[in-house]
């Protein structure tokens, strides 16, 4: 009987990353190929796929990419096709890919809200539409979606991103429900805030020497009153793509430093001296943050 560890292995699996040429997908394949897993990724166009095949081949990673457009059916079948004719199909989905327009909703055009509404939600239904069949086939799988702190909050300026995340996370749950019979778990991760180079702005000090309005607000919201790194993300994202979390379904895990739980403080009474500043590694893009 194998020890508990091996649960989180991946060896022999092959994972498909969504727009992972760089941001939290690269995170999220970087841990996957260190548990063992074969990293396939697409992305919208070949520059993207260029700078990442560069990303994961410096990391010691031999990763196959290709364009394909998460909105386009007829693109997504083909490069699900190709996968399976490879490698023998998809064991592990991860629907990374993601946009979002900061836009007072009285503004946002039509156009703008669907392709929101298109990448964010419509992306991965194709894409595990694409999968699940073969996964059957296969006796299982595992497919895990991007969701938000969005998928249950509201926020100026993100109504087409909220009501996409919030959309993603019922799907997650309708795709447990229809397809947990096969052995296939569908469950979520909703990000908090990540420092990353992106957000470097929003956490420096001020000419005065004080906080950043912005990193006090985040702090103030936050029981660990820091931001969260990538590693922060990573073992969450190995875990649902485990073996170990074979009877955990239809779940959105969020990890936000507790944010979610807690009602916040008077930002003025913060103590700064109990502040751990933690600086961002990756070249990450997070969408609502």
């Amino acid at each position: 009987m194998s020890g508990v560890m091996e649960k989180f292995r991946l060896d022999g699996k092959t994972a498909w990353i969504t727009g992972a040429s760089y941001g939290l997908g690269l995170a999220y394949a970087k841990a996957y190929a260190e548990a063992g897993a074969r990293i396939v990724f697409n992305d919208i166009n070949q520059e993207l796929v260029d700078r990442g095949m560069k990303a994961y081949k410096e990391a010691g990673i031999d990763a196959y990419g290709a364009v394909c457009d998460v909105t386009n059916e007829e693109q997504v079948d083909a490069f699900v096709k190709t996968v399976e004719e490879k490698f023998g199909g998809v064991d592990i989905l991860v629907n990374n890919a993601g946009i979002i327009k900061r836009i007072p909703m009285t503004e946002m055009t039509k156009a703008q809200w669907d392709q929101v509404i298109s990448v964010d939600l419509t992306g991965p239904f194709l894409c595990s539409k694409a999968v699940i069949p073969g996964m059957i086939k296969r006796g299982g799988g595992k497919i895990i979606n991007a969701c938000s702190m969005m998928s249950e909050l509201g926020r100026e300026t993100v109504s087409a991103y909220a009501a996409a995340k919030g959309g993603l996370k019922m799907l997650t749950k309708n795709i447990c429900s229809e397809y947990g019979q096969y052995n296939i778990q569908c469950n979520a991760i909703g990000p908090g805030y990540i420092a990353t180079p992106q957000t470097a702005p929003l956490r420096e000090k001020q000419p005065d020497g004080s906080m950043h309005p912005f990193d006090r607000f985040i702090r103030s919201k936050t029981p660990a009153q820091r931001w969260g790194t990538t590693e922060d993300l990573q073992g969450l994202a190995v875990f649902l793509a485990s073996p170990a979390s074979d009877f955990i379904n239809g779940q959105v895990v969020y990890i936000d430093g507790g944010i979610l739980a807690y009602i916040g403080q008077d930002p003025s009474q913060l103590d700064e001296s109990k502040f751990k500043d933690v600086e961002g590694v990756e070249d990450v893009k997070v969408g609502d943050k």
